[in-house]
């Protein structure tokens, strides 16, 4: 069973005992709990919905993605793998979607379909295995697959590597003049191991309050 979880995932309690921890560890961090206390949990549901909204928000906006999202959900309703691979990648640009994420969602949809994208399954691996599993679809990568189990597995020890608002969060958190590198952040990030998830939340609450540039 050693491949299989082994840190229960995340929920409101323990994300916010987390966040206490990490306070802890970090003056900053501490000072933006006491102003804004826990970061929500931001949990969303597991399965391919999910997993074409997260694709969605790859290096654009979150209020972007939404948009495209409900827009998405209003011309493909319900919105699952059988119906996105019958309104096809014509159908999918007609309404605003673009080419590569057409054709991602397609990808997705079909290993969904062959059962080559074992959702349910991967909800049982070590984060290890799960994020080498996803990126085998064409569509998903490291970013996409961290972000899936962070927000849809709960899981509380993934740290999304790439991800610009974290970077940004940080550099305002810290009162740098320019943000770090994502190596420099992973690096920054191993000291709050086993709790990176709830350090990536905070920062992204900070991020979502107001507090950057």
């Amino acid at each position: 069973m050693k491949d299989k979880i082994t840190l229960s995932p995340l929920n409101s309690n323990s994300l916010a005992i987390a966040a206490k921890t990490i306070a802890l560890m970090d003056k900053d961090f501490a000072v933006s709990l006491a102003k804004l206390g826990p970061p929500p949990m931001w949990q969303r549901e597991q399965g391919f919905v999910t997993l074409v909204r997260i694709i969605l928000e790859q290096q654009v906006s979150l209020a972007s993605a939404d948009a495209m999202f409900q827009r998405l959900k209003t011309n493909i309703n319900p919105l699952t793998p059988a119906t996105v691979m019958e309104a096809g990648e014509s159908f999918l640009r007609s309404f605003g979607v673009t080419r590569q994420k057409a054709a991602y969602f397609i990808n997705v949809a079909q290993a969904r379909q062959s059962g080559d994208l074992d959702l349910e399954a991967l909800a049982t691996e070590r984060d290890e295995n799960a994020i080498r599993q996803l990126p085998s679809v064409k569509g998903i990568g490291q970013w996409t697959a961290k972000i899936y189990l962070l927000m849809a597995l709960c899981r509380p020890d993934v740290w999304p590597v790439g991800d610009v608002a974290l970077a940004t969060a940080y550099k305002n958190l810290k009162g740098r003049s320019e943000r770090p590198t994502q190596t420099e952040l992973s690096e920054i990030a191993q000291a709050w191991q086993p709790h990176r998830a709830t350090a990536a939340r905070m920062l992204w609450h900070y991020y979502l309050n107001g507090m950057q540039e």
